[in-house]
């Protein structure tokens, strides 16, 4: 394999996971699940402990979630590293997300570590594993460490 197929594949990918900032933005629930192999699965920070193949396909889903906020969502991908082989990828970042719940005045700024991998189908990658999470305070508090910023 040469280097310009995974500079080209490369591409795609950052291509492919940083358009998630703009589909988070648009609240495009289509665009976001477009982008999963019907295998998907997905550990994602809303129960139950594994989401997959349909349930992350079906976009209703999202759309439930985005209506849970009141005006703009802001989204960024952060520090994306991605590893690419000829048809297999994985890709790590940090991810934000700023919103406001519906009926409350006061916004929250959200970071989550992401881990994804991706399979080459017929020339297209395609999302197969989804993995967010936020840290939690090991001090016996259990509590969710979501103040913590890069």
């Amino acid at each position: 394999m040469t280097s310009t197929v995974l500079t080209q594949d490369e591409a795609q990918i950052r291509q492919l996971i940083t358009a998630k900032e703009t589909l988070m933005r648009t609240r495009d629930a289509n665009g976001l699940v477009s982008r999963y192999a019907p295998e998907i699965v997905q550990y994602d920070l809303a129960p139950p402990l594994q989401h997959s193949g349909p349930a992350v396909l079906d976009p209703s889903g999202v759309r439930g979630w985005f209506a849970t906020f009141d005006g703009p969502l802001d989204y960024e991908v952060r520090d994306l590293a991605v590893t690419a082989g000829e048809d297999v990828a994985f890709c790590t970042s940090l991810e934000r997300l700023t919103a406001t719940p519906l009926g409350s005045s006061e916004s929250f700024t959200l970071w989550v570590r992401t881990t994804v991998g991706l399979r080459k189908f017929d020339g297209t990658w395609r999302i197969t594993h989804e993995h967010s999470s936020t840290p939690f305070y090991m001090d016996g508090s259990f509590k969710a460490a979501v103040d913590l910023q890069p």
